[in-house]
């Protein structure tokens, strides 16, 4: 044998996609090695939705809708609410805003969530109350009604309503929450898990250090993408399971289509959290930034009540909102049986596309590793 000629090391054939896979790879073992990450990532979440899945059985609130069937004795009721339909705010009640609707349409904004109370009316007898006894202001808008709708007939009691308790699983508020506290972990986690991330690297220094790599930032920000989404399965899956189990909450839908539209949200949300940290360098800045995104979003894209109770001018800026699609469409999804060729799951689909698309493209151009 000749001299130098021993064995040669092996080589590891570098691809195209080596660099991202590696990423990819080390960004899950970093995250598996802290358990405090995973208890705030899977724990933390499912205490929330536990704790607000009991407390909003009996919260009130008070602004609620009611919607009032057009039809024989709706005038009537519409005449004794002219002076009293304000509720009594000094005794605790909530404010009542009164809506005509057709008959088909109030059974379904009752069991869709639009409205807290559907008043029924009748030419000969007194009106019927439908509404959900477990959502928080279906009771209160119930009491602050029939105690407006009394005192305008002139004294207490003066008829005697029927009540039609909302039960059926599928419409009860519970079932309603579940949905909605997958898409409040989605977003949080999505700006959360990316946006914090990149900060802590850059107040580290290690972005410095992957800036002197020959890695393209392009396979940088796609694996912490494609953890959060690999984080994204066991979380979902135990609030699913959570609300199915513990709430009694029905499936309808395909699970497909609802895997569809919640990895087509945690992209969204994750493209938001690449943004708001793409210049970021302290934990004090991206934490307000964070806090800036997500409290509007909790407050107004219905997720304890309907965005309809604000002014129908905030409407189509309320709908534009990643949260309000995402909720409204894996509602639909989970509790009417909505697939994919539903309007109200195609125009989440593009919505929440359009934001993923254009917060990583602005974010990969306004990126910066120091």
């Amino acid at each position: 044998m000749k001299g130098g000629d021993g064995p040669q090391p092996t080589t590891i054939p570098m691809t195209r996609y080596a660099p991202l896979r590696e990423l990819y790879f080390a960004r899950l073992r970093e995250f598996y090695r802290q358990p405090a990450r995973i208890f705030w990532v899977y724990g933390f979440p499912t205490v929330v939705a536990v704790v607000l899945g009991l407390a909003f059985r009996n919260q009130q609130t008070r602004v609620v809708l009611v919607d009032l069937v057009r039809g024989p004795g709706s005038e009537a009721i519409e005449k004794a609410l002219a002076t009293t339909g304000k509720g009594d705010l000094a005794r605790g009640r909530p404010e009542l805003k009164l809506n005509l609707v057709a008959p088909e349409e109030g059974d379904k904004r009752i069991s869709t969530g639009k409205a807290a109370l559907l008043v029924i009316p009748a030419a000969t007898r007194p009106p019927t109350y439908r509404y959900d006894p477990t959502r928080p202001e279906a009771v209160a808008a119930r009491d602050a009604f029939d105690d407006a709708f009394q005192r305008g007939l002139g004294r207490k009691d003066a008829v005697e309503p029927s009540f039609e308790p909302v039960s059926d699983r599928g419409k009860r508020y519970i079932d309603r929450l579940i949905p909605a506290f997958i898409g409040m972990n989605t977003m949080g986690g999505g700006l959360w898990g990316v946006g914090f991330l990149l900060v802590n690297f850059r107040m580290g220094k290690l972005l410095k250090r992957f800036m002197a790599t020959p890695m393209p930032r392009r396979d940088f920000l796609l694996a912490i993408l494609g953890a959060r989404l690999t984080f994204l399965l066991p979380d979902v899956g135990v609030l699913l399971a959570l609300g199915v189990v513990g709430f009694g909450m029905p499936i309808k839908g395909s699970l497909a289509v609802f895997a569809i539209v919640e990895v087509v949200g945690a992209l969204a949300f994750a493209g938001i959290g690449l943004l708001l940290a793409c210049r970021a360098s302290t934990q004090e800045t991206i934490s307000g930034l964070m806090n800036l995104v997500m409290i509007p979003m909790w407050l107004l894209s219905g997720v304890f009540f309907s965005y309809e109770t604000f002014p129908k001018g905030m409407w189509p800026f309320l709908r534009a909102l990643p949260l309000t699609q995402l909720v409204d469409a894996l509602r639909a999804v989970l509790l009417q049986g909505a697939g994919l060729d539903d309007f109200v799951v195609v125009q989440a689909l593009l919505i929440l596309s359009a934001w993923a698309v254009g917060t990583f493209a602005l974010a990969l151009r306004l990126f910066r590793w120091n």
